[in-house]
């Protein structure tokens, strides 16, 4: 992988609880505990340990992220402020919160980095 261009901003994600119960096991596929923290910026969120996020919640976070980058306000679809919104994962299971970070880089298209093919 060679990234060159500086995203316009970094997520956090954090696992900050749970629906049913107070454990993983048996719960959680990918084994999800509060706390866990995951951070990307274009790329799939990965934690500390180079673990990457869970792929089904991935579906939810990519198009509330995409929102934060088109300009978006994720208090317009229930976020808490501009840049935070609880999701809970697609299996009902785990409660996340995303948290943008505005970088302060050139946005990817505005700032024509993108060059399509002719």
């Amino acid at each position: 992988m060679k990234k060159w261009y500086d995203e316009e901003y970094e997520f956090t994600i954090e696992v900050i609880g749970y629906l049913l119960g107070d454990r993983t096991e048996r719960y959680c596929r990918n084994g999800e505990e509060i706390g866990d923290t995951y951070t990307s910026t274009y790329g799939c969120p990965v934690n500390a340990n180079g673990q990457g996020i869970c792929s089904k919640v991935m579906l939810v976070m990519f198009p509330i992220m995409e929102a934060v980058r088109s300009g978006g306000d994720l208090e317009n679809v229930g976020g808490s402020g501009k840049y935070v919104k609880d999701v809970v994962c697609p299996d009902g299971c785990v409660i996340f919160r995303l948290t943008a970070r505005y970088l302060g880089n050139e946005n990817f298209y505005k700032g024509k980095f993108y060059e399509p093919m002719s």
